[in-house]
């Protein structure tokens, strides 16, 4: 059982690439980015209700950056929020409405001020997710003395990977995994080899969820609760592995490739030259054999 003074902190990180949820919503209507955060919402308002000590940070992942829904800078713990977030009158616990209100405004002004350049549905995930690394770093360093944190990170994710961002990536997994910070996945979509690898690592979970109608759900089934009462759950059976590395040259995943011997990058041909850290190698070439000098033989 937690103690009391025990912090439970979960940083939801939610794909809004606009682009793939315009696509998404051409395709089908059973699930838009208006009833994700809805679903999103749910599940923070659960987690903020399980325990007073438990405390719900809301990240946006857009194309080339990220943007916090929840906090805000200007909103601190024990704030009204304003007078619509409590003027509802209908029994609601203060804080659920000051956070639904604040993630509904906050997204409202990022989608309507960012702007989109091309038709990529690549998101700026692995810095996201650095930026949930960062704020999990300054919540621990304010805590009060004999205070402790449990932190955890659930990433729900709609677009494809970008293979441009692997080795970001991987650098964010193995930091978390270094600060004993739990990641979990939870994909609308395509599978996510790059997730696999962080839930792996880390002792998170990833689903890739049948039934995109049923978001919430789901969220609630499988990652509402915290590490120590998943042992006690009938959760989904956890997921394939794919441990493939991107190559740095066409980012393409490989099984079989050549590293750079300083600074770890990853190649599906050999180049003499590596083109990240411009060191070169020296070829070593076949030995040439030198034929033996025939002995005169002395005449007789």
């Amino acid at each position: 059982m937690a103690s009391e003074d025990e912090i439970n902190l979960l940083v939801i990180v939610v794909d809004v690439n606009p682009i793939w949820w315009g696509q998404q919503a051409q395709r089908e209507t059973e699930l838009t980015l208006s009833k994700c955060l809805d679903a999103v919402m749910v599940l923070g308002n659960a987690h903020i209700s399980m325990a007073r000590t438990n405390r719900l940070a809301v990240i946006a992942s857009h194309c080339q950056d990220s943007h916090f829904l929840y906090p805000k800078k200007s909103w601190r713990a024990g704030d009204s929020g304003g007078d619509d977030a409590c003027s509802s009158g209908d029994g609601k616990y203060e804080l659920l409405a000051v956070a639904n209100n604040l993630i509904a405004e906050e997204i409202r002004n990022v989608m309507s001020k960012a702007e989109v350049k091309g038709n990529s549905t690549d998101t700026f995930l692995a810095g996201s997710l650095a930026k949930a690394l960062c704020y999990i770093h300054r919540v621990s360093k304010d805590l009060e003395a004999g205070q402790e944190i449990k932190s955890r990170i659930l990433v729900i994710k709609a677009a494809e990977d970008c293979a441009l961002q692997y080795m970001n990536f991987m650098n964010v997994i193995f930091a978390a995994q270094k600060q004993n910070i739990l990641i979990d996945a939870c994909v609308l979509d395509s599978e996510s080899g790059l997730l696999q690898q962080a839930c792996d690592i880390t002792g998170g979970l990833y689903l890739k969820i049948p039934q995109k109608v049923a978001l919430a759900q789901y969220l609630l089934w499988v990652f509402l609760s915290d590490s120590e009462q998943r042992s006690q759950l009938v959760l989904p059976p956890p997921a394939h592995v794919d441990y493939r590395a991107a190559c740095f040259c066409h980012r393409n995943l490989i099984e079989i490739g050549y590293v750079c011997s300083v600074c770890l990058s990853i190649f599906c041909n050999f180049s003499p030259i590596c083109t990240t850290c411009e060191t070169a190698f020296k070829i070593q070439l076949p030995q040439m054999i030198k034929p033996k000098k025939k002995k005169l033989k002395q005449p007789t």
